[in-house]
C-alpha cells in the first residue's frame, strides 16, 4: 500500500513538478499548475479528474474514489491510498493528473507520460 512519503516521491519524479504547502497541506504542481495534494491526515490523495470520468470512479469503486463535498464543482477526485494495489497504480494516477494540469511544451517533451500502457517517466 502506498503512503504520504510515496506520493511525494512519485509525484516529484514527474518532469517540473515542485511541492508547495497550500491550504496547510502538500500540492504538487507542473509548471506551476496544482495537479495533486495530500490532504488530511495524508491517507488520501486529491487529483485533477475530468467530471464525468471522475463521477464514473466514484460509481464504480467508492472503497477506492470519492468526491470531496467542497470539491465537487471541480474536477478532482479523491484516492484512498490503502485501496491502491501499488505503486505502479499510483504511479498511472499522479501521472494522469499531471498531464491534465501540464502546459503543452511538457507534454510534447514526454508524449508517453501519464498515456495508459505508457512507462515511467
Amino acid at each position: 500500500m502506498p503512503d504520504a512519503e510515496d506520493v511525494r516521491r512519485v509525484a516529484l519524479s514527474l518532469p517540473d513538478t515542485t511541492e508547495k504547502t497550500a491550504w496547510n497541506m502538500p500540492t504538487f504542481r507542473v509548471a506551476g499548475k496544482m495537479f495533486a495534494t495530500l490532504p488530511e491526515d495524508e491517507t488520501s490523495i486529491a487529483v485533477r479528474c475530468p467530471k464525468e470520468e471522475r463521477d464514473e470512479l466514484a460509481l464504480a469503486e467508492p472503497g477506492k474514489f470519492w468526491i470531496a463535498g467542497h470539491e465537487a464543482q471541480f474536477a478532482w477526485v479523491r484516492v484512498r491510498l490503502a485501496a491502491l494495489e501499488d505503486e505502479v497504480e499510483l504511479r498511472d494516477i499522479l501521472a494522469d493528473s499531471w498531464r491534465q494540469a501540464a502546459p503543452a511544451s511538457l507534454l510534447e517533451a514526454h508524449p508517453g507520460l501519464g498515456v495508459a500502457g505508457e512507462g515511467a517517466p
